[in-house]
């Protein structure tokens, strides 16, 4: 009887959560994909379009584009900020001053707003004024000065260290909850088994942490697929489309040029490939930790 009364309490607390979960992000989702059917600018009448905006949106060479340059935010969001964070975490779990103090500096970028953070790295980047070129020219690598944003060629790799460096600081938080929370029986009996080092990393704490690592993949990927404000900041997709991400385009489309039923199937298939991401993501982490 006890048990389901507790059952009851925790379905009535989550209950309103789930209501403004439902409202402001299922209905808008399935809102939108079904104004994909529709050839809408935003006023008037929708005209039922069927599948066209698909057709267009599989023919169109920027929407391959974005999704390259998604697939690269992606790469460098897994492959940058869960490693540097988990080392970090690893180093910096402790309580000292010295360490709270990192783990402060490091989380200082997630309190900026992506703006602010886009803002600062546009000045970073700056050709004339920017500490960047200043630096290669007080070292002596002049030649290495770059347009950083405005090559086509390197400007998206450009705006991967904002990336990186604005969202390092929410999983070292995630990572040092979970080693904090890691019980200390548990260290206790490595010890007693000589079981330290690289070893007790690999063969007791990641182990531990796991869980935790595959919520941070999670977050990771949807985080970059949905990327929008640093970019928008920084180059708002140029030049020519070298930085476009699919929200991006999914922007300029949608209020831009008022296609709402074309951005509608972006915004959809963005909603798709996340989902297939997170599901690769999640087999391929499943069978490593089995």
């Amino acid at each position: 009887m006890n048990t389901l009364r507790v059952r009851r309490f925790i379905a009535l607390a989550l209950l309103p959560s789930l209501v403004l979960y439902a409202l402001f992000v299922f209905v808008p989702v399935v809102w939108s994909a079904y104004y994909s059917f529709f050839n809408w600018s935003g006023i008037g009448e929708a005209k039922f379009h069927g599948a066209k905006n698909y057709v267009e949106l599989v023919n169109d060479p920027v929407f391959w584009h974005s999704l390259k340059n998604n697939v690269i935010f992606v790469l460098a969001s897994v492959l940058g900020q869960v490693p540097i964070a988990l080392v970090l975490a690893i180093v910096l779990h402790k309580s000292n001053g010295l360490q709270r103090f990192l783990r402060s500096a490091v989380f200082m970028p997630m309190v900026l707003s992506s703006v602010v953070i886009g803002m600062i790295w546009q000045y970073i980047y700056h050709p004339q004024i920017g500490i960047l070129n200043f630096l290669l020219d007080a070292v002596g690598l002049g030649s290495w000065k770059l347009q950083w944003l405005s090559d086509p060629n390197i400007a998206i790799y450009a705006l991967l260290p904002p990336l990186i460096w604005n969202f390092v600081g929410l999983y070292l938080i995630i990572f040092i909850s979970a080693l904090q929370n890691i019980p200390g029986e548990i260290h206790d009996a490595a010890k007693i088994d000589g079981v330290s080092g690289a070893r007790k990393l690999f063969s007791v704490t990641l182990p531990m942490i796991w869980g935790t690592i595959q919520v941070a993949l999670i977050l990771c990927i949807s985080g970059s697929l949905k990327s929008f404000d640093l970019v928008y900041v920084m180059t708002k997709g140029g030049p020519a489309h070298a930085t476009e991400l699919l929200a991006t385009y999914m922007y300029n489309s949608t209020f831009s040029t008022y296609r709402y039923g074309y951005g509608s199937a972006i915004s959809t298939a963005i909603v798709i490939i996340s989902l297939l991401f997170i599901g690769t993501s999640q087999w391929l982490t499943r069978k490593k930790a089995d």
